[in-house]
């Protein structure tokens, strides 16, 4: 395929999934004055509900403004060669292409932070401060993105210079090694995100004595699960949202309890939650999870493989000297509707699992705690109640408040 048919292509990728993206939040944002369901008529009262409502159209609003931001500036960076002009610059400081690599992704990312973060100040600030939600301080706000410029610099960067490194010495092979390179990253991280990472951004504290640990080890006593790390995190830190997480594997894996979940929820309501992701333990969810994101990336890499180092590729992006970075560039485009595809099938299983998760709960503990536990949670980040169905397909990784509820209430 010549040059110039692969840029069209790639153009048309870019607004053809721009315009799906807009249609669908467009469909969802017209279902939200639709009559709640019954059986959710107590997760507002009258005033907390008109304040949601605000709140989900603000969002919606400023959504479209950095959606369109965000094409156009990719778009036009395109369209006048801005990747030829960076790959210049990078070429102007070395010669060596895993330095090149570096420098160019270096630039364009934190280039792009750069640009996107008056967006990220005004949601954070005025949208979450707005209605109650914000707590995060400017100071935080700027360290945080400063931690993120070094952590992709350092483990972003690492992985990216080894797999140059990698084609460099193996040629359209490299992506064996690329693949191990990545699951055993992975891997890793998986087992010890909680120690290496978090840390970088919150404080975690062991669970204190007292009525809620009682509680929570009688529960995972009672299912047979061995569990000694429960932390509290400080989320409320950013934001009032909570949260709760299951993380690691072995003697590394650990519930991590938000402390504005602590705080919203009741001791039962927080073992519901808690039981919910011994679940995903039980299930081997966790486990599926990483086993499914190994196997995507190996394919990725594969066929990575076949094209990054035809010319057609680069030269789609204004650059004649053809080069891994950007044809890895011009491949992410290109690939985009088969990640679309493999993030359906994703969402799709984990839906799945947040059922079975859900029936675990339920079965080894109780339902009606989980759902006034889950009730509680939609109330206090304002969430939708009557999402659009095309909408639920294509993005939502959890079953919809409704969905939830009534799988819970079957057989209660």
């Amino acid at each position: 395929m010549n040059p110039e048919t692969l840029f069209y292509i790639i153009i048309a990728i870019i607004v053809i999934d721009f315009i799906i993206d807009k249609i669908l939040d467009t469909l969802n944002a017209k279902h939200f004055d639709d009559p709640v369901p019954p059986e959710l008529s107590d997760v507002y009262d009258k005033e907390e509900y008109e304040k949601s409502q605000r709140y989900k159209k603000e969002r919606y609003h400023f959504g479209i403004i950095t959606s369109t931001f965000s094409v156009l500036l990719t778009l036009g960076f395109i369209i006048f060669d801005g990747f030829a002009w960076v790959d210049g610059i990078a070429r102007s400081f070395t010669d060596n292409p895993i330095l090149v690599a570096l420098i160019f992704f270096g630039i364009i990312m934190i280039g792009s932070d750069v640009l996107t973060t008056p967006f990220s100040w005004y949601s954070t600030f005025v949208i979450e401060e707005k209605y109650g939600f914000n707590k995060t301080t400017k100071k935080t706000f700027f360290l945080d993105k400063i931690k993120g410029w070094f952590m992709m610099g350092i483990l972003g960067g690492g992985i990216l210079a080894l797999i140059v490194w990698f084609y460099q010495f193996a040629g359209n092979d490299f992506w064996w090694y690329a693949w191990i390179l990545v699951a055993v990253f992975s891997i890793i991280l998986n087992m010890f995100y909680a120690k290496l990472i978090v840390p970088l951004f919150n404080k975690q504290s062991p669970l204190e004595e007292g009525s809620l640990r009682t509680k929570i080890e009688t529960y995972t006593k009672s299912v047979g699960f061995t569990l000694d790390n429960i932390f509290i995190i400080d989320g409320s830190k950013r934001s009032t949202k909570a949260n709760a997480y299951f993380s690691g594997f072995g003697k590394e894996k650990r519930i991590t309890l938000f402390d504005t979940l602590v705080k919203d929820l009741e001791e039962e309501e927080i073992v519901a939650v808690l039981a919910h992701e011994v679940g995903h333990y039980k299930k081997n969810h966790i486990i599926v999870n990483l086993v499914a994101s190994i196997l995507t990336t190996g394919f990725t890499l594969w066929l990575l493989s076949l094209f990054v180092g035809s010319p057609a590729l680069s030269q789609a992006l204004g650059v004649e000297e053809p080069s891994f970075h950007i044809g890895l560039i011009a491949f992410g485009i290109l690939y985009s509707p088969i990640s679309e595809i493999t993030g359906l099938l994703m969402n799709y299983l984990s839906r799945k699992y947040e059922y079975q998760a859900d029936n675990y709960a339920k079965n080894t503990y109780g339902g009606e705690p989980l759902i006034s536990s889950l009730k509680k949670l939609t109330k206090n980040s304002l969430s939708n109640l009557t999402p659009h169905k095309a909408y639920v397909f294509m993005h939502y990784s959890h079953p919809t408040l409704l969905q939830r509820f009534r799988n819970l209430k079957r057989g209660l």
